[in-house]
Protein backbone atom coordinates (compact mmCIF):
# COMPACT_ATOMS: atom_id res chain seq x y z
CA UNK A 1 0.00 0.00 0.00
CA UNK A 2 1.77 3.30 -0.77
CA UNK A 3 1.24 6.92 0.84
CA UNK A 4 0.39 9.69 -0.35
CA UNK A 5 2.69 13.10 -0.24
CA UNK A 6 0.35 14.46 2.43
CA UNK A 7 0.47 11.29 4.28
CA UNK A 8 4.14 11.86 5.42
CA UNK A 9 6.55 9.37 6.24
CA UNK A 10 5.21 6.13 8.30
CA UNK A 11 6.40 5.77 11.80
CA UNK A 12 9.18 3.43 12.63
CA UNK A 13 7.54 0.20 14.34
CA UNK A 14 4.37 1.42 12.97
CA UNK A 15 1.89 1.20 9.88
CA UNK A 16 -0.11 4.99 10.84
CA UNK A 17 1.63 8.08 9.73
CA UNK A 18 2.62 10.81 11.64
CA UNK A 19 -0.49 12.69 12.78
CA UNK A 20 -0.57 15.96 11.08
CA UNK A 21 -1.15 19.07 13.27
CA UNK A 22 -4.62 19.08 12.58
CA UNK A 23 -4.64 15.85 13.23
CA UNK A 24 -3.81 15.90 16.87
CA UNK A 25 -4.26 13.06 19.12
CA UNK A 26 -6.90 12.43 22.01
CA UNK A 27 -4.54 13.94 25.29
CA UNK A 28 -5.68 11.25 28.31
CA UNK A 29 -4.48 14.06 30.40
CA UNK A 30 -7.05 16.34 29.05
CA UNK A 31 -9.86 13.77 29.51
CA UNK A 32 -8.88 13.28 32.83
CA UNK A 33 -8.76 16.81 33.37
CA UNK A 34 -12.73 17.26 32.05
CA UNK A 35 -13.78 14.17 33.64
CA UNK A 36 -12.52 15.21 36.95
CA UNK A 37 -14.08 18.50 36.39
CA UNK A 38 -17.68 17.53 35.45
CA UNK A 39 -17.43 15.30 38.53
CA UNK A 40 -16.16 18.39 40.96
CA UNK A 41 -19.11 20.27 39.67
CA UNK A 42 -21.79 17.32 39.97
CA UNK A 43 -20.52 17.14 43.38
CA UNK A 44 -20.67 21.09 44.30
CA UNK A 45 -24.13 21.66 42.83
CA UNK A 46 -25.66 18.52 44.79
CA UNK A 47 -23.93 19.19 47.69
CA UNK A 48 -24.38 23.06 47.69
CA UNK A 49 -25.90 24.89 51.08
CA UNK A 50 -29.54 24.99 50.00
CA UNK A 51 -29.39 21.16 49.52
CA UNK A 52 -27.48 19.96 52.80
CA UNK A 53 -29.92 22.40 55.12
CA UNK A 54 -33.32 20.94 52.97
CA UNK A 55 -31.73 17.86 53.93
CA UNK A 56 -30.28 18.12 57.32
CA UNK A 57 -32.44 20.64 59.41
CA UNK A 58 -35.98 18.62 59.65
CA UNK A 59 -33.71 15.64 61.06
CA UNK A 60 -32.04 18.18 63.70
CA UNK A 61 -36.27 19.55 64.25
CA UNK A 62 -37.51 16.11 64.65
CA UNK A 63 -34.57 15.63 67.36
CA UNK A 64 -35.34 18.93 69.35
CA UNK A 65 -39.22 18.00 69.21
CA UNK A 66 -38.19 14.50 71.06
CA UNK A 67 -39.23 12.17 68.13
CA UNK A 68 -42.55 13.70 67.22
CA UNK A 69 -43.10 14.47 63.66
CA UNK A 70 -43.99 18.31 64.65
CA UNK A 71 -40.45 18.77 64.53
CA UNK A 72 -40.31 18.20 61.03
CA UNK A 73 -42.09 21.31 59.99
CA UNK A 74 -39.91 23.72 62.16
CA UNK A 75 -36.52 21.85 60.44
CA UNK A 76 -38.12 22.78 57.30
CA UNK A 77 -38.97 26.58 58.28
CA UNK A 78 -35.11 26.54 58.95
CA UNK A 79 -33.72 25.10 55.99
CA UNK A 80 -36.12 27.38 54.27
CA UNK A 81 -34.68 30.09 56.03
CA UNK A 82 -31.28 29.59 56.29
CA UNK A 83 -30.71 27.79 52.32
CA UNK A 84 -33.68 28.13 50.16
CA UNK A 85 -34.43 32.33 50.34
CA UNK A 86 -30.87 32.94 50.35
CA UNK A 87 -30.55 30.20 47.17
CA UNK A 88 -33.38 31.74 45.64
CA UNK A 89 -32.04 35.24 46.21
CA UNK A 90 -28.87 34.96 44.44
CA UNK A 91 -30.69 33.30 41.33
CA UNK A 92 -32.56 36.36 41.17
CA UNK A 93 -29.49 38.25 41.15
CA UNK A 94 -27.49 36.39 38.57
CA UNK A 95 -30.98 36.73 36.21
CA UNK A 96 -30.24 40.68 36.68
CA UNK A 97 -26.40 39.54 35.48
CA UNK A 98 -25.17 40.82 39.29
CA UNK A 99 -23.04 37.31 39.67
CA UNK A 100 -21.87 34.52 36.86
CA UNK A 101 -23.27 32.14 38.88
CA UNK A 102 -24.08 30.56 42.75
CA UNK A 103 -20.39 30.35 43.65
CA UNK A 104 -19.88 34.31 43.68
CA UNK A 105 -16.00 33.83 42.71
CA UNK A 106 -15.56 37.63 43.26
CA UNK A 107 -15.27 37.84 47.30
CA UNK A 108 -15.84 41.28 47.30
CA UNK A 109 -19.53 40.89 45.54
CA UNK A 110 -20.37 38.42 48.33
CA UNK A 111 -21.28 40.63 51.54
CA UNK A 112 -24.97 41.36 49.59
CA UNK A 113 -25.52 37.08 50.26
CA UNK A 114 -24.31 37.28 53.52
CA UNK A 115 -26.87 39.97 54.65
CA UNK A 116 -29.62 38.30 53.31
CA UNK A 117 -28.62 35.14 54.71
CA UNK A 118 -28.49 36.99 58.34
CA UNK A 119 -31.70 38.84 58.01
CA UNK A 120 -33.84 35.93 56.78
CA UNK A 121 -32.33 33.41 59.57
CA UNK A 122 -33.22 36.21 61.78
CA UNK A 123 -36.44 36.41 60.88
CA UNK A 124 -36.74 32.40 60.84
CA UNK A 125 -35.51 32.47 64.32
CA UNK A 126 -38.19 35.02 65.89
CA UNK A 127 -41.09 32.87 63.91
CA UNK A 128 -39.36 30.14 65.67
CA UNK A 129 -39.70 32.13 69.23
CA UNK A 130 -43.32 33.38 68.32
CA UNK A 131 -44.59 29.97 67.32
CA UNK A 132 -42.95 28.40 70.37
CA UNK A 133 -40.54 25.99 68.33
CA UNK A 134 -38.57 23.51 70.05
CA UNK A 135 -35.63 24.90 72.01
CA UNK A 136 -33.09 22.88 69.92
CA UNK A 137 -33.90 23.61 66.68
CA UNK A 138 -34.03 27.59 67.66
CA UNK A 139 -30.59 26.94 69.00
CA UNK A 140 -29.09 25.52 65.79
CA UNK A 141 -30.75 28.36 63.78
CA UNK A 142 -28.84 30.90 66.53
CA UNK A 143 -25.96 28.73 65.36
CA UNK A 144 -25.95 28.65 62.50
CA UNK A 145 -26.91 32.94 62.01
CA UNK A 146 -23.25 33.18 64.40
CA UNK A 147 -21.72 31.07 61.72
CA UNK A 148 -22.58 33.53 58.74
CA UNK A 149 -21.47 36.41 60.84
CA UNK A 150 -17.95 34.87 61.35
CA UNK A 151 -17.82 34.04 57.51
CA UNK A 152 -18.76 37.60 56.62
CA UNK A 153 -16.14 39.04 59.18
CA UNK A 154 -13.59 36.56 57.56
CA UNK A 155 -14.69 37.25 54.09
CA UNK A 156 -13.62 40.82 54.39
CA UNK A 157 -10.46 40.01 54.15
CA UNK A 158 -10.30 36.28 53.07
CA UNK A 159 -12.40 34.07 50.69
CA UNK A 160 -13.57 31.42 52.71
CA UNK A 161 -15.77 28.74 51.80
CA UNK A 162 -19.32 28.46 52.98
CA UNK A 163 -20.07 25.47 51.41
CA UNK A 164 -17.45 23.59 53.14
CA UNK A 165 -18.92 25.30 56.50
CA UNK A 166 -22.36 24.17 56.02
CA UNK A 167 -21.57 21.13 54.83
CA UNK A 168 -19.51 20.65 57.89
CA UNK A 169 -21.94 22.19 60.25
CA UNK A 170 -24.75 20.02 59.43
CA UNK A 171 -23.65 16.15 59.74
CA UNK A 172 -22.03 17.55 63.22
CA UNK A 173 -25.63 18.56 64.60
CA UNK A 174 -27.12 15.74 63.39
CA UNK A 175 -24.38 13.83 64.91
CA UNK A 176 -24.80 15.17 68.31
CA UNK A 177 -29.58 15.57 68.49
CA UNK A 178 -29.15 11.46 66.88
CA UNK A 179 -26.14 9.22 66.71
CA UNK A 180 -22.03 9.55 66.56
CA UNK A 181 -22.78 7.62 63.10
CA UNK A 182 -23.66 10.72 61.41
CA UNK A 183 -19.95 11.94 61.86
CA UNK A 184 -19.67 9.18 58.96
CA UNK A 185 -21.29 11.92 56.64
CA UNK A 186 -18.28 13.69 57.16
CA UNK A 187 -17.57 11.79 54.09
CA UNK A 188 -19.21 14.48 51.72
CA UNK A 189 -17.63 17.09 53.81
CA UNK A 190 -14.95 16.19 52.31
CA UNK A 191 -16.12 15.62 49.07
CA UNK A 192 -17.38 18.77 49.14
CA UNK A 193 -14.17 20.77 49.92
CA UNK A 194 -12.24 18.60 47.24
CA UNK A 195 -15.02 20.05 45.14
CA UNK A 196 -14.08 23.32 45.78
CA UNK A 197 -10.86 22.77 45.28
CA UNK A 198 -10.86 21.29 42.10
CA UNK A 199 -13.10 24.06 40.73
CA UNK A 200 -10.48 26.44 41.37
CA UNK A 201 -13.32 28.81 43.55
CA UNK A 202 -11.07 27.97 46.91
CA UNK A 203 -7.79 26.72 47.87
CA UNK A 204 -7.68 23.98 50.39
CA UNK A 205 -6.88 26.48 53.36
CA UNK A 206 -9.85 28.28 52.54
CA UNK A 207 -11.91 24.81 52.64
CA UNK A 208 -10.51 23.47 56.03
CA UNK A 209 -11.15 26.88 57.52
CA UNK A 210 -14.81 26.28 56.11
CA UNK A 211 -15.12 23.55 57.49
CA UNK A 212 -13.62 24.26 60.97
CA UNK A 213 -15.70 27.15 61.25
CA UNK A 214 -18.73 24.97 60.36
CA UNK A 215 -17.00 22.37 63.11
CA UNK A 216 -17.31 25.18 65.80
CA UNK A 217 -20.54 26.48 65.31
CA UNK A 218 -21.91 22.55 65.79
CA UNK A 219 -20.00 22.65 69.18
CA UNK A 220 -21.39 25.63 70.16
CA UNK A 221 -24.73 24.03 69.40
CA UNK A 222 -23.53 21.08 71.71
CA UNK A 223 -22.73 23.19 74.73
CA UNK A 224 -25.65 25.19 74.80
Amino acid sequence: MSLTPSDGPVLAGTHEPPHRPDEQPDRPDGSKRAGRTAVARTVTDVLQPRNVLLAGMPGIGLAAAAGNWSGIPWGLLGALCAGIIPAAYIQWERKRGTWGDRNIVDRTKRPPIFLVILASVGLGSIIMILGHAPTGILLAMLALWAMTVVLLAVNHVWKISVDSAVASAIPAMLAAVHSPWWLLAYGLTLAVCWSRVALTYHTIAQTVAGASVGATTAAAFLLT
